[in-house]
Parts: structure tokens; sequence; C-alpha cells
């Protein structure tokens, strides 16, 4: 068994989560792991530091685990990225907690092109749609690609007018690989994972869940050096994109709106904490273009 699979029988493992997936890197990264593929169970445990106040119930329930992920990893067929692969961007690797494995469909070489992560409410007024209509043509056409969620409202904006500039969006989503949350966006996730690149932390046939979201919006936050946010509530989903990209030391920018809007109060005290207020496109392009 070869690293990429090793890891990916890790990442099947339940139990293992983001920390103890992050354990088994460092320790490869700092070379005292062992380098025969797969570990020995006794060393997963004291490598990850699964042993401390484990009973021995759930030690041989994770046993059970890592063996049953043994097999599936050694019958997957489906592409993904390993943490060690070369085409794993390096700025994702820099991030607090990096994902593991990434499951993909698309081309892979999106992620060697400068990129832009775009994200705002659910319940887009009509005012995300006209700043994404006069400012995001004019990145994309510079080669720059549009990395997003797949959400409902600015999310979904911001791909479709990608598309309409024939530009490359990258689309970052909570669930399997295969499955369209909502469902009336299959459409939509299949173009991009035909034209575009399509990521997930999680295997396929994953469902949605609420812990997935706010896990999937550090790795669109680390996929980009700045993230632009367009209306947002008070307590979002996209502040929460906006605050990881500040923790991995990225560039926000953020769309003031009125004071009399609930959509906006998230972005107008984004920018009364530090991030950059954009008022005009070459807001956007003063931070963009040091990347092209």
């Amino acid at each position: 068994m070869i690293l990429k699979q090793f890891l990916l029988v890790l990442w099947l493992t339940p139990g293992i989560g983001k920390e103890r997936a992050n354990r088994a890197i460092h320790a490869i990264e700092k070379c005292y792991a062992p380098t025969q593929y797969p570990w020995e169970f006794e060393d997963l445990c004291h490598i990850i530091e699964l042993t401390k106040q484990t009973s021995v119930t759930k030690l041989a329930g994770f046993k059970n685990g890592y063996l049953t992920a043994l097999n599936q990893a050694q019958q997957f067929k489906d592409p993904y990225l390993s943490y060690f692969d070369d085409a794993y961007p390096e700025r994702l690797r820099q991030i607090y907690q990096p994902p593991l494995i990434l499951f993909y469909q698309g081309h892979l070489d999106a992620l060697k092109l400068p990129s832009l992560s775009v994200v705002g409410t659910r319940s887009a007024s009509p005012y995300s749609l006209n700043v994404l209509r006069t400012f995001l043509p004019k990145v994309v056409n510079t080669g720059v690609a549009i990395v997003s969620g797949l959400a409902k409202g600015v999310d979904v904006m911001a791909h479709q007018i990608t598309f309409s500039q024939q530009g490359v969006p990258i689309a970052v989503i909570g669930t399997g690989i295969n499955v369209a949350y909502p469902a009336n966006h299959h459409s939509l996730q299949k173009q991009i994972g035909q034209q575009g690149l399509l990521l997930s932390e999680y295997p396929p046939n994953t469902s949605p869940r609420r812990a997935h979201f706010p896990d999937r919006n550090r790795i669109i936050a680390g996929l980009s050096s700045a993230t632009l946010v367009i209306e947002a509530k008070r307590h979002s989903g996209s502040l929460i994109t906006a605050n990881s990209a500040l923790q991995n030391n990225r560039q926000v920018l953020a769309i003031p709106g009125s004071i009399f809007s609930t959509e906006s109060q998230g972005t107008n005290e984004l920018i009364k904490a530090g991030a950059l207020p954009v008022t005009k496109l070459s807001d956007i392009m003063e931070v963009v273009t040091p990347l092209i």
C-alpha cells in the first residue's frame, strides 16, 4: 500500500477527525512515523494519541473501523487528492487543520490558477446580484478562478456569473461529491464537475449535516489568498469563512451595505473589524492583480 492510499484509510476510519488526521500529517512530515503502510494498529494509536483516556470497548470499535477502512480504500475507485500529493494546493497546506483528503470531480489544473473566494448570504437581495454583475466579470476575465460553496444565494450567483464569462468555477461542498444539496442545484453541480472543479472533504454518498458546512468554509477560505463577502447576516456561515481567512492571514474584502438591512449587518461589522471595504472594482483588482 502506498502513502496516498493509506491516508485515505485514515480518513475513512470513523473517529479520526481533523485533529487526529493532522497529528498523522505531522508525524509523517517530521519522519517519526512508520514508512511501511498500512501502519500497525498500535502504531496508529500512539501517533494519533488515541489510547489516552480511551476505554477498551471504544478502542476495539476503533480497530474494527480501521480494518473496515483498509478494505474500503483498497476497493475505492473515485478520484481524490491526499495532503502529500503534488497537485494538492500549497495555499491549503498552510491553513490550520488542512484537509487530509479531498475528493474531486473536474480539472485539477484549476488549483494552479490565482483564485478569489466569494461568499455571502443564502437570502441574497437584488443588491448582491448587482454587485456580482458589476465586479465579477472583470475579475474572471483576468484569469482568476472563483471559489464558492454552491449554496443558495450569493454562492450560486457567483458560479453562474463565472460560467457566463467562460471562467473557472471551483465549488467546495458539504456533502459527498455525488450528492447535491439543495437537490435543485444538481445540474449546476454537474456542470461545475465537468467544466470547473468540484471538491469535497467527504466521501461519496455522504449526506448533508450541519457540522459539514462550517468545516468546508475553512477550505473555501484556504484555497484563495483573498475572500470577498457580499451581504452577510450578523451570525452567518459567510462570517465563519471570513474569520477562517483572517485566522490564516488571508485578505478579507467586504461589500458595505445599508445600515437598515439585516443582510448587511455582518459585512458592515467586518469592515469595522478591519476588512477592506469594496466600493469600486479597483478595490478588488488591487488585491487580485498581484496573484496573477
